[in-house]
């Protein structure tokens, strides 16, 4: 059950990683904050490319639980302090390769760090995630058919996000919509998976 934040309001995280203004994916994200926001919930929206996010680690930042637990710079203390108080997130990002962009790689490298998203030793020996977020919704454009993206990959990006990081945060309702194949997509498709967007962002509020 999601947690309901000072005020009533929903505190939903959307984060966008594509560098091209204009693409699917910004018309994704934009359909999506409009959404969240015509319902009430208060939206930290984050273009990643346009912020000029800085995904590269420090050195400092692969030290000691502590060191990484240090924000280096306002950009990460900035998304740190959002995300820890967020109930549900939002990705929207493109397969490329297999992974997400660089950009995206490297935020929840540098934001969902040790003592800040999860922590270690445990009295179990596992990690135990630290967010308050119940659940996230990853929005993700391919060109790869649905059916080869998991004979010949595994859909790795499904275990990238279900697997590997939300739920070692804490997350435990993980959604995930695919749209495909998008270059040679009809406007009609498009328009069809913008609303598809607006109602998988919407049951996040349910």
């Amino acid at each position: 059950m999601m947690s309901v934040s000072t005020g009533g309001k929903l505190r939903i995280g959307v984060y966008l990683a594509h560098p091209r203004p204009g693409s699917f994916n910004h018309a994704i994200f934009d359909a999506v904050v409009e959404e969240l926001r015509g319902r009430g919930a208060t939206v930290l929206a984050h273009d990643l490319c346009a912020e000029g996010f800085t995904p590269l680690l420090s050195a400092d930042e692969t030290g000691t639980v502590e060191a990484a637990a240090r924000a280096h710079d306002a950009q990460v203390a900035l998304h740190r302090t959002e995300v820890a108080t967020c109930d549900a997130m939002v990705f929207v990002h493109p397969n490329w390769w297999g992974m997400p962009p660089a950009v995206l790689a490297g935020w929840v490298q540098r934001v969902l760090a040790p003592g800040v998203a999860y922590k270690l030793g445990t009295a179990e020996g596992e990690p135990a995630g630290l967010l308050k977020a119940g659940r996230a919704l990853v929005l993700n454009t391919s060109d790869t058919p649905a059916d080869r993206e998991e004979s010949e990959f595994g859909d790795p990006l499904q275990r990238i996000w279900t697997a590997c990081v939300l739920p070692y945060v804490g997350v435990s309702d993980v959604r995930r919509v695919v749209f495909r194949t998008v270059t040679d997509s009809a406007d009609e498709d498009r328009l069809a998976w913008l609303v598809h967007a607006r109602q998988q962002a919407a049951a996040l509020l349910a």
